[in-house]
């Protein structure tokens, strides 16, 4: 089968062609019936003449959804019938065979408009449905542009992209952990990670210097709307750098992303403005302040760092806990009240947050490289000697191997994709996303388990009171 894509039809007039795809819009005038095509590249409306009896017919049992291979002839249509407004609306293809290649239920839904008006619950039980219509292709496509412009300018940056492990080990770093049971060691358990925070470090014990990665991340947090228990972060780290050096190549890709990727829109302050974690609290009210001067305009993009953010914070029971995460530095001048263990609340880190319209997109900062330094991190907070060599003794061996000054940064791809695309949920650009309280409509998840399976991983359920 040599099949044209629908986008590629106009260079086609005069001539044969055959294009598959879904049956969009059809609409029955007796001797004409007129048909909307549409594949992944765009759609075309067909006509079927009684001329051609064979394709007539099955023209006239063909409903919407239904896959098909369409031939024909592609013509131009007369002036008057000229659809400007429309895709392809100067062509047209003159159906000569149809053959039905599978048949399509009712759809549960509308798929034309945008679906806000439909529940959406509804929308993700069915997603492979709602993300037919033009809102969720080009969410989704958008998302692999957007992907694709990261791989692309890192590579050109000298970054490696590296894959890290997705079964790991549980270890108290903020969140709750997913937790896998080992059917070949009974009562241990694998952590699914929450990022790959100790990960890209160890890369930078090995040598890489520069490394990236599209990455899942999963965390077992309380619900909350927009939030959901897997996503997506550009992970990367980089060798031999200070605050900077990082910021400055995460400045640059999100200002290329946006003048290549969104022409639209626009950046309303370059280079972004830096406000202190003070700053922002005194003037705004939170870490992550919309410093737009006109909100009413979605196009307008307000970047802003904000930096020099508390060390640690109090925690309910009086001691002390970090604000982002323990592997972050703080900032030079203050390494030595840190290693003193001296005014902990006045430590300031060297953590750096990307906030955009109000959202913070991503956090980072420059690491302990130091065994010694990381491992005051952990008694300021608290934990014993056999604690810290319990959760966190590879690492303090892997720094003491000879480990370069390194940082990195984390973005959160799902809510950075979002605002581009001037969605208000992160659900709108994951392509099999799940509800609010983490639950998979469509594959019913989570789910029970045979009794089989909690034999072999020595799992026994315990009913709750």
């Amino acid at each position: 089968m040599n099949r044209t894509y629908i986008k590629d039809l106009k260079a086609a007039i005069g001539t044969d062609v055959t294009i598959c795809g879904w049956v969009d819009v059809r609409r029955d005038h007796g001797k004409l019936i007129f048909i909307d095509f549409r594949d992944m590249t765009g759609k075309i409306q067909s006509v079927a003449l009684p001329s051609h009896a064979e394709a007539h017919a099955n023209a006239s049992k063909v409903r919407s959804e239904w896959v098909v291979r369409a031939t024909g002839t592609i013509n131009k249509r007369s002036e008057r019938m000229i659809a400007k407004n429309e895709e392809n609306g100067e062509i047209e293809l003159e159906l000569k065979q149809l053959e039905v290649l599978n048949e399509a239920q009712t759809p549960p839904f509308d798929i034309h408009g945008d679906g806000k008006e439909i529940n959406e619950e509804t929308r993700l039980k069915y997603r492979y449905i709602d993300l037919r219509r033009p809102r969720g292709q080009k969410n989704i496509r958008t998302r692999h542009k957007v992907i694709k412009y990261i791989r692309d300018f890192l590579d050109t940056e000298a970054f490696t992209e590296i894959e890290t492990p997705i079964l790991t080990k549980s270890t108290p770093e903020g969140a709750r952990d997913y937790v896998v049971p080992s059917r070949l060691e009974n009562g241990h358990f694998y952590a699914l990670p929450q990022s790959p925070q100790q990960y890209k470090q160890l890369l930078m014990v090995a040598g890489f210097e520069k490394y990236f990665q599209i990455a899942r991340c999963f965390r077992d947090e309380d619900t909350r709307s927009d939030r959901q228990p897997e996503f997506t972060q550009l992970d990367l780290e980089m060798s031999f750098v200070q605050r900077e050096d990082v910021m400055a190549v995460n400045e640059k890709l999100l200002i290329e992303i946006v003048a290549t990727l969104f022409p639209e829109k626009k950046i309303q302050t370059v280079p972004f403005p830096r406000i202190t974690y003070k700053e922002a609290m005194e003037k705004y009210g939170n870490d992550r302040p919309d410093i737009r001067t006109d909100k009413n305009d979605p196009n307008v993009l307000a970047f802003c760092w904000v930096i020099d953010f508390p060390f640690f914070e109090k925690t309910d029971e009086g001691g002390w806990t970090f604000t982002h995460n323990p592997f972050s530095a703080p900032k030079p001048e203050h390494m030595q009240g840190l290693m003193n263990k001296e005014n902990i609340g006045e430590i300031l880190t060297t953590q750096y947050d990307i906030v955009l319209n109000g959202f913070e997109i991503g956090g980072g900062s420059i690491r302990n490289h130091t065994p010694e330094a990381l491992k005051t991190v952990f008694e300021i907070m608290g934990y014993s000697a056999e604690q810290i060599e319990s959760n966190f003794g590879h690492m303090l061996r892997a720094l003491a191997s000879g480990t370069p000054p390194h940082g990195g940064i984390a973005w959160g791809l799902d809510r950075l994709v979002t605002l581009l695309n001037n969605e208000t949920s992160i659900r709108e650009v994951i392509a099999f996303a799940k509800t609010g309280e983490g639950k998979d409509l469509m594959m019913d998840a989570p789910s029970d388990i045979s009794e089989k399976q909690m034999r072999e991983l020595g799992i026994e359920l315990r009913k709750k009171k």
